[in-house]
């Protein structure tokens, strides 16, 4: 999967290298030069990271992270002129998850980019299947948001496996349902919505995303 990145930035000539350095990466890139448009960008589409320049006409980049930690968890990473102690720990307190202080090497940066993203992607570990705070015994169907038990249905947790595994990805009613039940069941393909449903009434967790006529995605915005 492409991530897809918006950049945050007044400077064009740092705007221009950010994109052209992160497209050549394989990732798909959306700039802003400012905070007021970056905010109108972020509104429009969804994002599997924020970079951030903090002194930004009209908003400052901490301004922009604390509006959008409003509404999601989405990575982001700070990018700024400022070195003293109390700057990076206002970053920080603005919910930023790394910060960098330019001049910078786009080298590291991407380091720091792929290894942030590579946390916030569903992880397997043992027979553990996590996705931000919900986590899946593989061996025990044992469902977990923030360590609190959720008692899942066979079904139900095995469409919830799949959205995860799958995570960032449409996955089709048909997909669910040749997976699931077998490529003989000729039922009703609107049993899958039933069933997300109760998935989303048990669990409470925000990340399952109707796609309206096709199936479901989980994202984590």
């Amino acid at each position: 999967m492409n991530e897809h990145i918006l950049v945050m930035e007044d400077d064009a000539a740092i705007r221009q290298l950010l994109e052209q350095f992160l497209s050549s990466q394989g990732y798909i890139v959306t700039a802003a030069s400012d905070g007021i448009e970056g905010l109108q960008l972020w509104n429009k589409n969804r994002y599997d990271m924020v970079i951030s320049d903090v002194m930004m006409p009209g908003l400052s980049g901490t301004d922009v992270i604390r509006i959008v930690r409003q509404q999601s968890n989405v990575p982001i990473i700070l990018l700024t002129a400022l070195n003293e102690e109390h700057h990076q720990i206002e970053g920080f307190e603005s919910g930023t998850d790394d910060y960098m202080t330019k001049p910078f090497s786009f080298k590291l940066l991407i380091k720091r980019v792929e290894a942030i993203l590579r946390r916030s992607r569903p992880t397997q570990s043992g027979n553990w299947l996590e996705f931000h705070e919900l986590r899946l015994d593989i061996d025990s169907y044992n469902a977990y948001v923030d360590d609190t038990s959720v008692e899942l249905t066979t079904k139900e947790f095995e469409i919830l496996k799949t959205l995860v595994t799958q995570a960032g990805k449409i996955v089709t009613r048909e997909q669910l349902l040749d997976q699931l039940w077998g490529y003989d069941y000729f039922g009703d393909t609107r049993i899958i919505d039933t069933h997300l449903k109760n998935i989303r009434k048990k669990t409470n967790i925000p990340y399952i995303k109707t796609v309206k006529g096709v199936g479901y995605k989980l994202e984590h915005q």
